[in-house]
């Protein structure tokens, strides 16, 4: 019986060999890329090639700092926060309650220029402590019925303004229905400065996310208004407010584009603001700024960027002296078998 055995095993171990299909492998072909064996540059990160790989990082970084803070510096800002001057002194016990009565609540604000101001000359309005990033916020909106005037009844991601009177809410959803809608007008000399609002929002979303047959329907006709009315005699796709709106910001304080006014600002010059105080940021503690401001190649006045670019060209500076001073006052034989543990403590494990 074993020796039966015995050889049935051998012939199928022979039988195996010769001619069973091979078992597969999860082994992958050999090559040198697979057992990473292609050639390689390794260097050898010696004291001078370290010393000078942070000064170039310093000698690169500080003067894009220092560009970048000048370019900051040249931007020309007028901030004016409104939220509680713009409410009678009378009504600012209960700003909430004032914010959603039918009063007239035109506010005159007198503004400063400091330095001249080339135009064009942005106008902003900031909120802070206004959350964008909700992620219901951010849900409450149908993007295939901002786009096309077929999927005008598609508002299942829109609640709860989806529905108002029985019929779909055309822009739907909580991002739309709270559009911002305190106005401004300004006036220099007696003389009113226009503000284009013309080509305020991004290109790509007015052509490719906003209908030109897509218009306002059944839009704050709820009981409890948000913000904002719409003309739904104009397209979505030219009602720049609301798309400069429904790009939603990251952070609880923002700005977004209001207008630009096309003429130079001189110093001194006083303007004069007429500004209607209607959004409702008092229920949650909002502030609200009106913002005039120019531009710089770098964009808009922000001194981040050139304080982090100086900071790491410092803090490599610095690093590249003290890797010099130490090379230099206690130098180290590169290869030098001495500072090996072993060696330096021959009589013990």
């Amino acid at each position: 019986m074993s020796t039966n055995t015995a050889s049935s095993s051998s012939g199928a171990a022979g039988s195996a060999d010769a001619s069973a299909p091979r078992r597969n492998s999860k082994r992958p072909k050999y090559s040198k890329f697979t057992q990473q064996e292609l050639p390689a540059c390794k260097p050898i990160l010696t004291p001078k090639w370290v010393i000078s790989a942070f000064l170039l990082v310093s000698v690169v970084f500080i003067p894009i700092g220092v560009a970048s803070l000048f370019a900051s510096r040249d931007v020309v800002e007028i901030v004016d926060r409104y939220e509680t001057e713009c409410i009678p002194p009378d009504k600012r016990s209960d700003k909430v309650k004032y914010i959603q009565t039918t009063e007239n609540t035109t506010c005159s604000r007198t503004l400063t220029v400091p330095k001249r101001m080339k135009h064009p000359i942005f106008v902003y309005y900031q909120l802070d402590n206004f959350y964008q990033n909700h992620r219901r916020y951010v849900k409450s909106r149908s993007d295939a019925q901002l786009k096309k005037n077929s999927s005008a009844d598609d508002v299942s991601s829109c609640k709860p303004e989806d529905m108002a009177n029985g019929k779909s809410i055309v822009p739907c959803g909580l991002i739309a229905w709270s559009l911002f809608n305190d106005t401004y007008s300004f006036s220099r000399n007696n003389q009113q400065l226009n503000v284009n609002k013309k080509d305020i929002s991004w290109k790509s979303d007015r052509e490719n996310k906003f209908g030109k047959d897509v218009y306002p329907t059944n839009f704050q006709n709820g009981t409890l208004k948000g913000g904002a009315s719409l003309n739904p005699l104009i397209p979505l796709s030219e009602q720049e407010d609301l798309i400069v709106w429904m790009r939603t910001a990251a952070l609880p304080t923002f700005r977004k584009l209001y207008g630009k006014i096309e003429v130079d600002l001189q110093a001194n010059d006083i303007i004069q603001v007429i500004l209607e105080n209607n959004y409702n940021t008092y229920s949650f503690n909002g502030k609200k700024k009106l913002v005039l401001s120019t531009t710089s190649w770098l964009g808009g006045k922000n001194d981040f960027l050139g304080i982090a670019y100086l900071t790491v060209g410092g803090l490599c500076f610095v690093l590249a002296l003290t890797f010099t001073v130490v090379y230099l006052v206690k130098p180290r034989r590169l290869g030098d078998p001495s500072y090996l543990s072993w060696n330096r403590n021959p009589g013990g494990r």
